[in-house]
């Protein structure tokens, strides 16, 4: 513009942003929701998050799913964010509904789901007086939680809000607790968004450094006998892709832990099963005989490694952890890389081929004793001998009708380890358990969540007659809401892993492990009853012929949640097993105990 131009002496005035809106702390928070995203929430009202509860009911972004305990709230988002990739979120009120999330909450944290907790408080003047439905939640969950908000004041909340998911879902993800006071629920503050995330000391290293990637790459191209040691973190950093590029430019052999299983195909010839107490021989014992461990995103589990200190002793380790708390805790890391996993395995592969160009490397005598393994010990099962379904075959034909494409769900104990076993796992988020907390009746809300996260899909829980007792009542969710999954109790009428254990170790003193819910005439509950009581179609399976038909009828039902009682053996047991606080050396042990292919064949 020229200073000829009539309006150059004219002042502009600054440009004008619309005032923030004025909403109430409950507005904020489901105002909040819809900008970050979430479609589907799952909790439970109550008077101290009623106020969250009003607009909520209006807001056409957000299905909020009514569950019938808010254990199953939990669970359900969990089971949401594991198969979606998407951060979970779950509500609940003060006091025992609050304590009653707890367990989902530990369970998320120690498999490292991103998972957002809102809870309503009791006012900020009655804290600490023990008022009615108080209890400090921030202070029960801080060692369970990635962090804790106490939210007092309603300006607060959507920073509050945006940074749980900010910690949820960055790093390492887990579960993140936003406890908001009621008056801070009924207060009006102007709504600002985005807001300033200000997290002081939070800063997740995802790049790994260079001479680190470098150092890890001359291992793999020098060993003779490594193994890629693949955890539950491939499944989070949505690394999988990249894992099979390493694995084939290496052509190593590959385990993947029971929170791994999906994350590496396993039908790939370098698979070498599930490693860990239960896992198979060849896996285990790649583990404990190898000269290089890559371990990518595991921890090294008392379950994986037997005693620890007797665990691969003549392995170097190179171990990737986008948690640096997790590197040398148990093992101690000859090559430490801090970064996500799936940067890390780019990088990786980059100068894995860049190393082998000077030291080509050989696995061949390394290939032909694993090979040799893999024929010597099988995983297979023995038919049972008392009559009763074999549990193994059930959960074996269930994978192999459903496909890869399914989701399965499990509880926890002997149907989970079967489950992990014999279902033949060929993508990530496919096989959802609790890992690290072992938590019984995860099977039921975690499929529900699972199914509303993957609605095209068929999704299955696989659960135990013990565990399907804890968490049943969601089947009322599922019914009224329209979750049509399939549940597949493994009825062995006794708490089956603690009993495996009673008959091993305690001399076969079964005490209080059984539950008389399938063998004999007395069923309690009978769950074929109980499914229909809930509007679910129940079947009863007891012999050997009826399997595949139920199995079918259940993926052809899609109009309601399925429920099947498979009656099995309470005899049968989980193999191969390595005693708890034994080493891993234990190919006599496996021999003992683990059926033969004769075995298997009869």
């Amino acid at each position: 513009m020229s200073i000829d131009s009539p309006t150059a002496a004219i002042p502009r005035p600054p440009a004008r942003t619309a005032p923030a809106p004025v909403m109430t702390g409950a507005q904020a928070v489901v105002r909040s929701l819809d900008l970050l995203g979430v479609t589907d929430v799952f909790g439970l009202p109550g008077g101290a998050i009623m106020p969250v509860y009003d607009p909520l009911m209006d807001d056409e972004n957000v299905r909020h799913i009514l569950v019938r305990h808010e254990q199953g709230a939990g669970h359900a988002a969990e089971g949401y964010a594991a198969a979606s990739g998407r951060v979970g979120v779950a509500i609940a009120t003060s006091g025992p509904g609050a304590t009653n999330l707890v367990t989902a909450i530990a369970d998320a944290y120690m498999d490292s789901v991103p998972l957002v907790c809102i809870t309503g408080q009791v006012f900020s003047t009655l804290m600490g007086t023990d008022a009615f439905q108080e209890a400090d939640i921030v202070g029960i969950t801080m060692p369970i939680t990635k962090h804790s908000f106490l939210v007092k004041s309603a300006e607060e909340i959507p920073g509050a809000i945006a940074a749980a998911f900010e910690i949820a879902s960055t790093g390492r993800p887990g579960p993140v607790l936003v406890d908001i006071t009621k008056d801070a629920q009924q207060a009006e503050a102007p709504f600002i968004w985005p807001p300033k995330i200000d997290l002081p000391g939070y800063r997740p290293v995802t790049k790994a450094h260079g001479k680190q990637i470098q150092a890890a790459a001359q291992l793999l191209a020098t060993s003779k006998k490594p193994v890629l040691y693949v955890g539950g973190g491939a499944i989070r950093s949505n690394a999988s892709a990249e894992l099979k590029v390493l694995a084939e430019a290496t052509g190593a052999p590959v385990v993947t832990t029971l929170m791994a299983r999906g994350a590496f195909p396993d039908s790939h010839e370098q698979h070498l099963g599930m490693p860990g107490m239960h896992g198979t021989v060849p896996a285990v014992l790649a583990l404990q005989e190898s000269d290089l461990i890559v371990s990518l995103g595991a921890r090294f589990d008392d379950r994986v490694t037997g005693k620890a200190a007797l665990f691969a002793p003549h392995a170097q380790v190179v171990h990737v952890d986008i948690d640096p708390a997790e590197i040398s805790k148990i093992r101690v890391a000859d090559v430490p890389i801090v970064g996500d996993l799936r940067e890390v395995l780019i990088d990786l592969d980059a100068a894995f081929r860049a190393a082998d160009t000077e030291h080509p490397h050989d696995y061949s005598e390394w290939w032909t004793y694993l090979n040799g393994l893999r024929e010597e010990f099988p995983l297979g099962y023995a038919p049972t001998t008392d009559g009763q379904l074999s549990p193994q075959q059930v959960i074996q034909r269930i994978g192999e009708m459903t496909g890869p494409e399914g989701v399965y769900a499990s509880g926890v104990g002997q149907h989970q380890m079967w489950a992990a076993q014999f279902i033949k796992y060929e993508r990530p988020n496919a096989w959802l358990n609790s890992g690290g907390a072992g938590t019984m009746g995860y099977a039921v809300p975690a499929a529900m969540g699972a199914k509303v996260a993957q609605p095209e899909r068929a999704v299955w829980a696989i659960d135990g007659d013990g565990c399907f007792q804890m968490t049943n009542q969601e089947l009322a969710t599922c019914v009224i809401n329209d979750i049509p999954i399939k549940v597949a109790i493994i009825n062995n009428s006794s708490l089956g892993m603690v009993r495996q254990w009673q008959t091993l170790f305690f001399d076969g003193r079964h005490s209080n492990t059984d539950l008389n819910t399938g063998h004999g005439t007395r069923r309690i509950p009978d769950f074929v009853k109980l499914a229909d009581a809930y509007g679910c179609l129940g079947i009863r399976v007891e012999k050997e012929d009826e399997i595949d038909a139920a199995i079918q009828l259940a993926l052809d039902t899609n109009d309601r949640p399925v429920v099947i009682d498979f009656v099995v053996s309470a005899d049968a047991m989980v193999w191969p097993m390595v005693p708890q606080g034994v080493s891993n050396s234990y190919v006599q042990y496996a021999r003992d105990h683990s059926p033969t292919f004769d075995e298997q064949e009869d």
